[in-house]
């Protein structure tokens, strides 16, 4: 079969031929692959940005949002049959350490999350297990869905857990302006009733030709404009889809006394003063359960996330990487073996 493999760091991955994966216990379940994303995670993977977080032997298969449809099953699976559609948790788990006999699954003692530490789904067929597979309704496209497995189950899972923390009538604000942060504010539209502020946060850092910041006025004017509208009291739910210096800085502007931030988005540290973090809960989300992801599923077949994809074949990988690297694709980019 086809997959997209990563030999070297820094060099671009390759669609070539391997071996096809075998149900090998019973617990396994093969999947016919829709569609594989690939996002910012599958970049850094590439250049070698994660060392020392990830264990992966080279060379292997990228991929770690996955859909497709269950080709077979172990002796042992009762959750899905041949033919359905699937998404896929990102976190292939155990199900018998504490973490999941509690439910807190995405913490799992021996997962593997495939496409970062092992073979993922940018290929024809991937080996998972009954843990990780969720059925979806037929009125969905397993290529169009994909990238929910991760981003989306990240976006849903932060929302979900932060929108416990704050009563009603609360000013919610979403951090970011990109495709990340459209599925979280999406999210809490569905899932909340609060008066929610969207601060684009997606120019911040950008310079002009003096090397000055272009938006260091707009970024005061878009914290101003909250605070005017909270009476001066800041929103009592930040949202960060960012995870940058510039996010984190703004969040604490924009936080009231006693509010939540919760951050789920990464590429820079964040600074925050030891006063600032005992007057607020600060909180960080990875990824989502099976149950979250079950969840996000029923939201996208009831038109209440929606995502636009940009689908490319698997050869076309060269592509897709040199597309999103430089910013020329404003949807998600998903690679699909069925592309014609």
């Amino acid at each position: 079969m086809k997959a997209v493999r990563l030999h070297e760091y820094g060099k671009p991955p390759v669609a070539e031929e391997v071996p096809e994966p075998s149900v090998a216990s019973p617990l396994d379940v093969l999947v016919e692959v829709g569609g594989a994303g690939l996002c910012r995670t599958d970049l850094d993977l590439i250049e070698d940005r994660w060392v020392g977080m990830v264990g992966t032997r080279l060379p292997y298969t990228l991929g770690h949002e996955n859909a497709g449809w269950v080709y077979d099953i172990g002796s042992g699976v009762t959750n899905v049959a041949p033919g359905d559609a699937v998404i896929l948790q990102p976190l292939v788990n155990c199900g018998l350490c504490r973490a999941c006999r509690s439910g807190n699954d995405r913490h799992c003692e021996r997962s593997r999350t495939p496409g970062i530490d092992s073979d993922g789904g940018m290929a024809e067929l991937m080996l998972t297990n009954a843990m990780s597979v969720v059925k979806i309704p037929y009125t969905l496209d397993p290529t169009n869905i994909a990238v929910l497995a991760d981003a989306g189950l990240a976006a849903y899972h932060a929302v979900k857990s932060a929108l416990s923390f704050v009563p009603p009538g609360s000013c919610v604000v979403v951090l970011g302006g990109d495709a990340l942060a459209q599925i979280g504010l999406q999210c809490v539209t569905a899932l909340s009733p609060y008066d929610t502020v969207v601060v684009d946060l997606s120019d911040w850092g950008k310079r002009g030709g003096s090397g000055a910041p272009e938006t260091a006025e707009a970024e005061r004017q878009r914290i101003d404009a909250v605070l005017d509208l909270t009476a001066g009291r800041g929103a009592h739910l930040v949202l960060d889809f960012l995870g940058t210096n510039e996010s984190g800085a703004a969040a604490l502007a924009l936080l009231r006394r006693a509010g939540a931030y919760f951050v789920t988005g990464y590429g820079a540290g964040i600074e925050l003063p030891t006063n600032e973090i005992l007057q607020a809960h600060l909180v960080g989300r990875l990824v989502g359960s099976h149950q979250d992801l079950d969840e996000l599923m029923g939201l996208v077949a009831a038109g209440k996330v929606r995502t636009s994809t940009s689908v490319y074949r698997l050869d076309g990988i060269g592509d897709a990487v040199a597309s999103l690297s430089a910013g020329r694709v404003a949807d998600w980019v998903v690679l699909s073996p069925n592309v014609e």
